[in-house]
């Protein structure tokens, strides 16, 4: 019983170096190759977002997912202008019950 655990733990032991050695040696799987240090292909225009927009937001990949500054960034950005659009309906909401 206890040759058989042995056998089990070095089995799993070996199975996880290669992984990792492919992982290593293979990477992710990406086809483009990574970004300069510091870059990010997180975009969004100054003002008046869209669907579309917010639909092409590319994050950079780090080790364990997207960069979160970046994705606070764009969460941030997205709230302003839920914010500011909201105001406006508001405002125009407002200048048509005054003209009424």
């Amino acid at each position: 019983m206890t040759t058989a655990l042995i056998y089990l733990i070095v089995m799993l032991l070996v199975a996880a170096v290669v992984f990792l050695l492919a992982a290593v040696v293979f990477g992710r799987g990406e086809e483009l190759a990574p970004l300069a240090p510091g870059s990010s292909p997180t975009r969004l225009p100054a003002e008046d977002l869209t669907g579309e927009d917010v639909t092409s937001v590319k994050f950079q990949l780090v080790l364990r997912g997207y960069k979160m500054s970046e994705v606070d960034w764009v969460l941030r950005r997205l709230g302003t202008e839920i914010d500011d659009l909201r105001a406006r309906i508001v405002e125009l909401e407002a200048e048509r019950e005054a003209a009424r």
